[in-house]
């Protein structure tokens, strides 16, 4: 992984031992997680008992665990009001400013309006807020998500010692924190049963991982498209 820090790089290390210690036989990093946008740091299956599946994440520091911990609901609520605001506040100023409007429409009333030139301090700073609220449900929810959907069977956090308070761990999630050279089991998650056709997908999931790395090991060039 590019620009990976040797503190990640170790965790993922000693979590990829803790997997295969309890019977994970299949493992692969940076595995892009079928049907979501995100990517894992490490992804384990069982090859018997039932073939379960494992989603790892790797958090050095306190603010990497938090900035993808993000609640959902929470931040749900907050896009819907600021969302709203700004559509009120786009009428008025579309009522004060018929300079702004775009002439789409034969009655001005309906008329979009380009506010992408206008100064108006309150209005890009409600825009602001709301960008950033939506980048976190895009981006900043990966634990939540990750559970809810059931993308795999068990889900666990791997971090160093003592880096955020036992109330932060995300909710279903496991524990792992490394103790010297190994892992320590501190929390276990909640089970899941993420079905047959999601097992499958993200078998497929790591043996396209595995593919990419096989590919970059031999000096090749690995496209997406390679993997449709």
């Amino acid at each position: 992984m590019p620009n990976e820090s040797s503190a990640h790089l170790r965790l993922k290390v000693l979590a990829f031992d803790w997997a295969r210690s309890v019977g994970m036989g299949i493992l692969a990093s940076e595995v892009s997680l079928p049907q979501t946008r995100f990517r894992a740091d490490l992804v384990g299956l069982e090859v018997k008992n039932g073939g379960k599946t494992a989603i790892f994440e790797c958090k050095q520091a306190r603010s990497d665990l938090l900035k993808d911990a993000h609640d959902t609901q929470s931040t749900w609520a907050e896009v819907e009001v600021l969302a709203s605001r700004l559509r009120n506040l786009e009428s008025l100023i579309g009522e004060h400013r018929p300079d702004l409007r775009k002439g789409e429409s034969l009655f001005p009333e309906f008329d979009a309006v380009d506010l992408s030139s206008t100064r108006h301090a309150g209005y890009r700073k409600l825009l602001m807020a709301l960008a950033v609220r939506q980048a976190r449900l895009i981006r900043g929810t990966k634990f939540a998500r990750l559970f809810h959907w059931r993308t795999a069977d068990l889900f666990y956090l791997v971090s160093e010692p003592d880096i955020f308070a036992p109330a932060e761990i995300p909710a279903g999630w496991g524990l792992l924190v490394r103790r010297g050279d190994r892992l320590q089991l501190e929390r276990r998650p909640v089970q899941l049963d993420s079905g047959e056709d999601a097992r499958r997908r993200l078998l497929l999931a790591v043996a396209a991982a595995g593919t990419r790395a096989t590919a970059r090991s031999l000096g090749m060039v690995f496209k997406p498209s390679d993997e449709k």
